[in-house]
This record gives C-alpha cells, sequence and structure tokens, in this order.
C-alpha cells in the first residue's frame, strides 16, 4: 500500500486512471470524478475532496478521519460499511440522494446546504450532528440519535419523535411540523 502526502489531485479522470490503493494524508482531490470506483481499503486522513463526482463509490473498510467533501455529488454512496474507528467526515453544498450512513456514528458531523433526499440515517448516532439549510426530503430517520441534534434551517423532514431520540434537538417554525407527520393532523 502506497502512502502519498500533501498532494494535490486536479480535474483527474478517475474512471479511466484508477487511484493508487493507498494511504492519503492532507491531499486535496479537485474536480476528480470518482463515480462508481472502488475505493474500498483506501485511508484518507485530513483530506479535502472539492467539486468531485464519487456518485456510487463503494468505500467497504475505507478510513475516513477528518475528510471534508465540498460541492461534490455522492449521490448513492453507501457509508454503511465504512471503518468506524474515527470515522470523522463534514458536508457543504454536497449532493447526496440516496446514500446510506446506516448505524454509524455521526456524533458532531455537519451537513452545510446538502440535499439529503431519500438519506439512509436509520439507528445512527447524530448526537450535536449540525443539519444547517438541508433538504431532507424522505430521509429515513429510525431509531436515531438525534439528541442535541441542530436542524435549524433544515425542511421537509418527517422524524417520528416516539421512535427518535430527540432530547435537546433544535427544530426551526414550521419546519418542526414535520415531527407531527405521522399524526395526519392540521395545524394553523
Amino acid at each position: 500500500m502506497q502512502f502519498i502526502e500533501n498532494r494535490t489531485f486536479t480535474k483527474t479522470d478517475f474512471i479511466s486512471i484508477k487511484l493508487a490503493l493507498g494511504e492519503y494524508e492532507e491531499c486535496i482531490f479537485k474536480g476528480c470524478n470518482f463515480s462508481g470506483n472502488d475505493l474500498s481499503n483506501f485511508v484518507f486522513m485530513d483530506c479535502k475532496f472539492i467539486d468531485c463526482d464519487l456518485s456510487l463509490s463503494k468505500f467497504n473498510n475505507t478510513s475516513m478521519n477528518q475528510v471534508h467533501f465540498e460541492n461534490c455529488k455522492l449521490l448513492g454512496c453507501d457509508f454503511q460499511y465504512i471503518k468506524a474507528f474515527l470515522f470523522s467526515v463534514g458536508f457543504t453544498n454536497c449532493s447526496m440522494k440516496l446514500a446510506s450512513f446506516y448505524k454509524l456514528n455521526l456524533k458532531k458531523t455537519a451537513f452545510i446546504n446538502c440535499n439529503l433526499q431519500e438519506v439512509d440515517f436509520a439507528e445512527a448516532n447524530l448526537n450535536n450532528a449540525i443539519f444547517e439549510d438541508c433538504d431532507l426530503s424522505a430521509a429515513i430517520f429510525d431509531r436515531t440519535n438525534l439528541q442535541n441534534a441542530n436542524l435549524k434551517g433544515s425542511y421537509n423532514y418527517t422524524i417520528d419523535p416516539e421512535n427518535n431520540s430527540i432530547k435537546k434537538a433544535k427544530f426551526s417554525i414550521p419546519e418542526v411540523l414535520g415531527l407531527l407527520a405521522k399524526y395526519d393532523i392540521s395545524v394553523s
């Protein structure tokens, strides 16, 4: 396994040229296409992905520690098989429809201005997570820990307070009505 440090990859198409299996530390990937790549068993530490397409990429046993995604497409990415040890990520202006974070520890993870439609957060630990201006339409919250999470400014969510832990979570009006959706009531 190679060790690559402090390197910038710009506008590289990793569909035709495969990224070498290795440990990447303090690297920047800018404008790169990873769509459909198998990034299993890679290690990314203190890396940034900017304007990249990682849609449908595989992350089985991949390590991500202090990795930030900005203006990226992560459509259908399944993070549930990622290496959980030291898993730490952040997302800004990302499109993440149909991604899965099933059972992951996402404590203090920040999702800023992201499209999180139909994302699976079932059984995830989102304690102290930040959802700022995110579209959570049809996102799955099932036995999810949302304690102290901040959802102010996010919208289109439906969260069952009886099936999820929401103690001290922060919501904004009128979006907080998404907590009442299962009751099929009218609020005016």
